[in-house]
Order: C-alpha cells, then sequence, then structure tokens
C-alpha cells in the first residue's frame, strides 16, 4: 500500500458525498463514483490514521493506527440484516490499545461526527470483571470515569443498561449507575469544522489521551 499524502483535513465535500451517498444508497449511484469516494473520504481516512500513529508514537500514547487495518470498510455485511443498503453512509476507524483491550474511535457523518471508545457490547466475562471491579473497589472505578480530564473531554460513561442492578449485588448500592451498565463507552461531538481541519489529529490524540484513565481501567478488564 502506498504512503497517503499528509492529512490536510477532509474537505467539505467529503461530508456532501456522505450526505448523497445516505440518499442514495445503492449500487447504481455508488459504482460511477467510486474514485470521488476515493479521493474525498478512502484517502484523507487513510492519512489520518498516519498522522495518528506519528501523534500517538510522540504522545507515548498506547493505541495503534494504520492506514491499512484501522479504517473500517465502507461494504456493509448484509448477510444477516434486514436493511440491504449495501453501504455505510459514514467513515470511521477503530485505534486499538497496544498489548490489548478497547480502543479509540472516530465516526464521521453528516450530522453525527464524534470521537470516543469504550467497551461497546462486550462478551459476558467482560461485563462480569466491570462489576466486580465496580464493587470491589469503587474508589478506583470512580478514579477513572470521574477524572477530571476525562469528565472536561467527554462527560461521563453511559451505554445501554438494565432496568435494575444486577442480582448478586446489593440494590441499593451507591455504585448502581455503574453497575447497571450492559456496556462502557464514551464520545465527545465533533463539529464540521474540527474534521475539515489539518488539526484534526491534534484534536484527537488530545481527546484520547483525555480518556487515558478510562483506557486503562477498561484494558485491564478487558485482558484479564
Amino acid at each position: 500500500m502506498s504512503q497517503p499524502a499528509p492529512f490536510e483535513g477532509f474537505r467539505p465535500e467529503a461530508i456532501a458525498f456522505l450526505a448523497d451517498l445516505a440518499s442514495n444508497n445503492d449500487r447504481a449511484w455508488f459504482t460511477p463514483r467510486k474514485a470521488a469516494y476515493e479521493e474525498l473520504v478512502k484517502h484523507p481516512l487513510e492519512a489520518l490514521c498516519v498522522a495518528l500513529a506519528e501523534r500517538f508514537a510522540a504522545r507515548g500514547l498506547p493505541l495503534t493506527a494504520d492506514p491499512a487495518h484501522s479504517p473500517f470498510r465502507i461494504y456493509r455485511d448484509v448477510r444477516f440484516s434486514k436493511d440491504k443498503s449495501p453501504y455505510k453512509p459514514y467513515a470511521s476507524a477503530q485505534f486499538p490499545m497496544t498489548g490489548g483491550g478497547p480502543g479509540a474511535y472516530v465516526h464521521i457523518e453528516p450530522g453525527e461526527i464524534f470521537a470516543g471508545g469504550g467497551l461497546w457490547r462486550p462478551d459476558p466475562p467482560v461485563l462480569a470483571r466491570w462489576r466486580q471491579l465496580v464493587a470491589s473497589d469503587p474508589a478506583k472505578a470512580r478514579a477513572a470515569v470521574e477524572d477530571p480530564g476525562f469528565v472536561a473531554a467527554y462527560g461521563e460513561v453511559y451505554g445501554d443498561r438494565l432496568v435494575r442492578v444486577p442480582a448478586g449485588y446489593p440494590k441499593d448500592s451507591p455504585d448502581a449507575d455503574l453497575l447497571t451498565l450492559k456496556e462502557v463507552i464514551f464520545r465527545r461531538r465533533l463539529a464540521d469544522a474540527d474534521v475539515t481541519s489539518a488539526g484534526l489529529p491534534d484534536l484527537l490524540a488530545d481527546s484520547y489521551a483525555a480518556a487515558m484513565p478510562v483506557f486503562g481501567l477498561l484494558a485491564e478488564i478487558a485482558t484479564g
């Protein structure tokens, strides 16, 4: 794979292309515009991954980024879906933690642009370890999710949750907000101006750096 050109920001036309794709999600529309997709979306996303790899290394962040593996493909797997739309109307990439565990994520979709990460739909053993940690060492869990830098960037962790505290834990636990979570995720919204800026790699690196207390905690859980 050839080295992408330096990242200079997504052009506004990239956001417009994704909006048009959402309204024309079929092969007849996309196929003659595939070259435009690659120029406006695919290649800049790959360049962003190269730039982020440089930022991660410079800042000592334990995240990995590369243009071959970080971006998600635009093609949807429709084999088991009622929605047979062949394409994802957004661009996205993941940046796993070195050594295993949950990673960072960026999502670029008209009206829904964000950076974040966490445990999305974790396997039952991983979720069980999260709850065990919250119950056995709530101070440790709170120190991560209430870290001032994390709160300033993301607010709080969230996700689908149970109606009540799961069996085996006190129903009146002061940590019910964490025990009832079925996933532990976080995100911060970005503006169109953020993704069309050459400063996006630095903004993302800053955002992921602010999440390191939570990343570290979740990596400990995820890797057992």
